[in-house]
């Protein structure tokens, strides 16, 4: 079970949303909402539907339906206003009375609504605050006041713009006049409806936990722990970081930036190793001339703690990697591919979109991953039942590769492992009449062979669609993932896709997907992962 789900039975789904993370997703690839993240995953999810929300930097309980009878009943019961919600929201201003109501309409004006005297005509909102007494008590000592809202409809930022308007603006909503904080500090404690198959009344609460790290509330929301120890704790600019990077790596912290680290970021890194029970911490400065740089000078470098071992081990979704802190720029496996690492592992790609018919289970399933580099991919895919076929330039990466099969119970002669250009190696898999039920393709931005020479992928990804489409049987699936942080997502799934027609292929599903939502997307820190999954005809 995904560690935010409260409650699930055969007609709702209710989830524990952490701040940071949208309802939806606010665009086609501005990153996935927790509505898209959890209707993808599970096949059973594939129905959810939004009922109502929360905005981005809110937290708390939400309900999502999971038929079109608990949708109709809900929907129902929010229009009539049949259903309670309290929230608790933090202030440093002082609230004027221990309880009042405030009753307006709201007009949007640019980002912002703003709160007017009711009027024939508009749309009110009325909202109800207290301040309990114990807990006002409690948080006046610290300078803060907790306080209870109660909506008693249902406007966008009603109570944010109400909790403004008498004087108490919530801590760290800045739009609306509060103090800057690590985040908006307003929580969706508690919903009350009637269940639309029983008809009896049912409450969800969500406990507030306002001193928790909100970047860390992010991540304990989507991971499991009992299965995935490898994750990025820290992105950027997204987490309040500009140009820093950090990953849990099993029993090690893994800094990444330009420069070396600065006292505040040691004193972080200090912080969060304490949390995860930490043996190590090491840091990397990050190079834009890869090529030119060293394996010494890409590799991390201790900064205090325990020494890594040479090869150690982490946990992704049950599955077993090797990592390697000497090997240069990586260190054995690329963390922003987890979730399509799972898409192999369960195969199960998104909603109504299974990686491979039921039909073609038996035989197994053939998977052939280009660019495959230590075979993560492959290694879930074979844990799923698939044969695959491992293709990289790397005879260092393969034996990785084969090490990690290995680690995961997985003989790696059942499987095949293929040393060479991936240009040439399509051309003579094509020759010799091979095909796959799925083709993956995961190239570097940038590299070079002594049998096809320079590949940049914005300039040649065309090309390598082009030449693996005649490897993907009818029916079959083309992954195509891109990290080109410069390739705008629009543009790259345009020329796949313009490949894929030039080549007198069809699409007959497709499913785009960004990121995970451990690396947040922001204004500051843009998307840079971009994956298609299609299923060719």
């Amino acid at each position: 079970m995904v560690p935010c789900v409260i409650f699930e039975d055969e007609h709702l789904l209710v989830v524990n949303k952490p701040a940071g993370w949208n309802t939806h997703a606010p665009g086609p690839h501005a990153g996935e909402g927790i509505y898209d993240w959890l209707r993808h995953r599970e096949p059973r999810w594939a129905t959810l539907a939004i009922l109502h929300r929360l905005d981005k930097e809110t937290s708390g309980v939400m309900v999502f339906g999971k038929t079109p009878a608990a949708n109709k009943s809900l929907t129902q019961q929010f229009t009539e206003h049949r259903v309670s919600k309290k929230y608790l929201l933090l202030t440093d201003r002082s609230v004027p009375k221990r309880e009042l109501t405030v009753k307006s309409a709201l007009v949007r004006v640019g980002e912002k609504y703003l709160s007017r005297p009711p009027h024939a005509g508009a749309e009110i909102a009325e909202t109800r605050f207290g301040v309990p007494a114990l807990a006002g008590t409690d948080r006046l000592k610290a300078g803060l006041q907790t306080v209870e809202a109660s909506p008693l409809t249902g406007k966008t930022h009603q109570i944010r713009v109400h909790a403004a308007e008498k004087g108490f603006p919530v801590l760290g909503d800045t739009l609306y006049g509060g103090t800057p904080a690590a985040r908006v500090f307003l929580h969706a404690a508690e919903i009350f409806f009637t269940h639309p198959a029983t008809g009896k009344p049912v409450t969800f609460h969500a406990p507030a936990n306002f001193n928790a790290d909100p970047r860390l509330v992010l991540r304990a929301a989507l991971i499991d722990p009992q299965e995935t120890d490898a994750f990025r704790v820290i992105h950027g600019a997204s987490d309040g970081w500009p140009g820093w990077y950090v990953e849990r790596l099993g029993k090690f912290l893994l800094s990444q930036s330009e420069q070396p680290l600065r006292t505040d970021q040691r004193e972080e890194l200090a912080r969060l190793a304490k949390i995860f029970s930490a043996s190590g911490a090491y840091h990397k400065i990050l190079s834009r001339q890869v090529r030119r740089t060293t394996v010494a000078e890409a590799s991390p470098q201790l900064v205090w703690g325990e020494a890594v071992p040479e090869r150690f081990e982490i946990c992704e979704n049950g599955v077993r990697f090797e990592l390697g802190f000497n090997e240069g720029y990586s260190t054995g496996l690329f963390l922003d591919q987890r979730d399509n690492r799972r898409r192999f592992l369960t195969s199960h790609i998104a909603a109504d979109f299974p990686l491979f018919p039921s039909a073609i289970l038996h035989p197994p399933s053939s998977i052939l991953n280009v660019f495959s580099y230590t075979c993560g991919l492959s290694v879930c895919a074979a844990r799923a039942g698939a044969k695959t076929t491992s293709l990289d330039l790397s005879k260092k990466y393969l034996e990785w590769g084969r090490r990690n099969f290995a680690l995961n119970g997985l003989d790696p002669a059942a499987h095949d492992f293929i040393y060479g250009d991936a240009f040439d190696w399509l051309r003579r898999l094509a020759k010799k009449g091979r095909a796959f039920d799925a083709v993956a393709l995961d190239p570097p931005t940038f590299s070079q062979s002594k049998e096809h020479g320079v590949f940049r992928a914005e300039k040649d990804y065309g090309k390598l669609v082009a030449t693996a489409l005649p490897l993907v049987k009818p029916g079959g699936i083309l992954f195509a993932s891109t990290n080109a942080a410069d390739w705008p997502p629009e543009k790259f799934f345009a020329d796949v896709e313009k490949a894929i027609h030039a080549s007198r292929r069809k699409i007959l599903q497709r499913h785009h997907v960004p990121q995970p939502p451990d690396f947040p997307i922001s204004r500051a820190e843009p998307a840079y992962l971009k994956t298609a999954w299609l299923r060719i005809g």
